[in-house]
């Protein structure tokens, strides 16, 4: 079972999850693709990638990190995730 944090939300799984599937992708890529609403998922990005789940590839743009996958298989427990100073 995945092991959230106290930040995340429940759409954070999916926006991993597609991006993940898909490649790097912006929020209404996100939407397009059956994930949250792209206002929503432009809030959450930067919030994942603040905690090194995501990497800020360009503005808008976001894609997965080996944190990110590792949450996803289950071996990282996001709650012992520390928020960076620079999310670039």
């Amino acid at each position: 079972m995945r092991q959230e944090a106290e930040w995340m939300v429940p759409s954070d799984d999916k926006i991993l999850e597609l991006i993940r599937e898909y490649g790097n992708l912006t929020p209404t890529a996100i939407e397009d693709l059956g994930g949250p609403s792209a206002g929503h998922a432009r809030n959450r990005c930067p919030v994942l990638a603040e905690y090194g789940l995501l990497d800020r590839i360009s503005r808008g743009l976001y894609g997965i990190t080996d944190d990110g996958e590792a949450y996803l298989a289950e071996k990282l427990d996001a709650s012992e995730l520390e928020p960076t100073e620079d999310t670039n």
